[in-house]
């Protein structure tokens, strides 16, 4: 399903997303390959029941075998049976910066990937197309190292306390201030973990006889601060508008179940840009709804800060929107910034509001400063304060790299999720053999990807997602897509019945489509 949307007005720019429809023989041969892995795994219970073959999962002791259990045997038959087979293409560890390239220590399994050695040996080189490093920051060598080293001198690596009590440093307010500036909002607050910064916060701003309407594709950790919110959660289909105004019309027609009373707050928790499908949320149709009926929303741009817009500010600048109209702005620092932790910008009153009441900067210790330097000196880069165009250049090479790679990959016949304008890029697999069968032959080739499967995904759109970086050079983009191709032709994976027809003198980052015969 292709959308090119311009929505009378609302959109001051063609805003184009593609979710190419499953052929009906890969849906089948998907489904056909779970259940034959599935059979397989109740035999093998069986033989590991009658010790016909070795039982090497978690079970509960003997002389607790009368007890409550605590471990749900069936609970972990998809890891035990499924997950086992191909677990040797997650948990890499590697042994460098996470850079364009990275070293990762090589290591093998006896067992059938029930346990792990370690060789010795390092892969030196291998080309990083898995990690978020949307902007190029996370490295060794350049200003925000320097900077952070001599953070590191002066202020130490832990702070030991919580920002409420002794754990208040010159350096987060700087940082915090500064954030506000980079987001355009009143002010701003820091917190040491992006996840917490979801799962903590929400259930400061909302409660019982409060609606949350999240959408279905919304990061779990959108997910658990809703659900220790105590507030009622209605869930929207992913980017569609009609399916959130509908619930909006219920929410205020319909009123609490029981009572009918009019619901406190009504809250809308959507991200900027969906980390599994590479699409962009349809936030100026989110903000239209949202005043119409008089309701919040909790903007989450884990992965939209920094890696969209002319000036790396988001979402909200990519559509060329008012910061006003976003009622909460999340974001994180682990991604474009290079760095760890989250932070939300919005009113002065929601900030107040927040450092007092908020489970993070009442309990959690404060951001190490280091980190904040880090955070600090790479929007200072971004923001071209730094006296550079360094920022600048990287916000717009990863754009470049970002349209590139989705066009040729398109061109090459694979099925490629999300928005053309998402440096994250789900190349989909389905069949639950070529999740490993990619990632491994990847890695033969020197190339370091990220494999996606059930429960992550549907059972039938197992996926690699790669993420661009702006530190990418076009030769690295070029080697790697030289190597995706030919692991295509030898996996089958280019399902796609809809062809790019690559043009000689088609300019850049125009499309022309082809429907060829299956």
């Amino acid at each position: 399903i292709n959308h090119i949307v311009h929505n009378g007005g609302l959109y001051k720019r063609p805003f184009n997303e593609a979710f190419e429809e499953t052929p009906m023989l890969v849906a089948v041969l998907t489904y056909v390959g779970y259940g034959v892995l599935t059979l397989f795994g109740y035999l093998r219970d069986f033989m590991r029941q009658w010790k016909i073959e070795k039982c090497q999962n978690a079970t509960e002791r003997e002389e607790q075998k009368d007890f409550v259990p605590l471990y749900q045997d069936f609970e972990n038959f998809y890891n035990r049976n499924l997950y086992m087979r191909i677990r040797d293409s997650w948990n890499r560890p590697i042994c460098s910066v996470p850079g364009a390239k990275v070293d990762m220590m090589e290591r093998v399994s006896h067992d059938y990937n029930w346990t792990f050695t370690y060789t010795g040996r390092v892969i030196k080189d291998i080309i990083n197309m898995g990690s978020y490093n949307y902007l190029g920051f996370a490295q060794k060598t350049g200003a925000c190292q320097e900077a952070a080293a001599k953070v590191l001198s002066q202020y130490g690596a832990g702070v030991c306390s919580t920002r409420q009590e002794m754990g208040n440093l010159d350096k987060h307010e700087e940082l915090e201030k500064l954030v506000a500036r980079f987001l355009g909002v009143e002010s701003a607050m820091a917190y040491g973990m992006g996840f917490a910064t979801n799962s903590m916060n929400i259930p400061a701003l909302v409660g019982k006889g409060c609606l949350i309407l999240s959408d279905e594709l919304n990061h779990a950790s959108l997910v658990l601060g809703a659900r220790l919110s105590g507030a009622t959660i209605r869930i929207f289909k992913h980017n569609n508008m009609q399916s959130l105004e509908k619930l909006l019309k219920d929410a205020i027609v319909h009123g609490q179940p029981r009572t009918r009373r009019p619901w406190k707050k009504i809250l809308i928790l959507v991200e900027g840009i969906y980390s599994m499908e590479g699409s962009i949320v349809r936030l100026p149709e989110v903000i239209a709804l949202k005043k119409k009926y008089k309701s919040y929303l909790y903007l989450d741009e884990a992965h939209s800060i920094g890696a969209l817009g002319p000036s790396g500010r988001g979402v909200v600048e990519y559509f060329g929107l008012s910061p006003e109209d976003v009622d909460v702005m999340m974001g994180t620092f682990t991604k474009s910034f290079g760095a760890a932790g989250g932070y939300i910008g919005g009113k002065k009153e929601l900030i107040d509001y927040l450092r007092t009441y908020s489970h993070s900067a009442a309990y959690a210790t404060s951001m190490s400063p280091p980190v904040v330097e880090q955070i600090i000196t790479s929007v200072k880069c971004i923001m071209g304060e730094d006296g550079t165009t360094v920022g600048e250049a990287r916000v717009q090479q990863l754009a470049e790299n970002t349209r590139y790679f989705r066009r040729r990959l398109k061109e090459m016949g694979f099925i490629i999720y999300g928005n053309e304008d998402s440096p994250v890029v789900p190349l989909m697999l389905y069949m639950p053999a070529k999740i490993g069968a990619f990632g491994r032959e990847m890695l033969k080739r020197n190339i370091g990807v990220v494999v996606v499967g059930f429960p992550a995904t549907p059972i039938i759109e197992s996926r690699a997602r790669f993420c661009l970086s702006a530190a990418h050079t076009k030769e690295m983009l070029d080697t790697a897509l030289k190597e995706i191709n030919e692991v295509g032709d030898l996996l089958q994976l280019k399902y796609s019945r809809r062809r790019l027809v690559p043009l000689l003198d088609r300019p850049f980052d125009e499309t022309t489509y082809e429907e060829t015969e299956d």
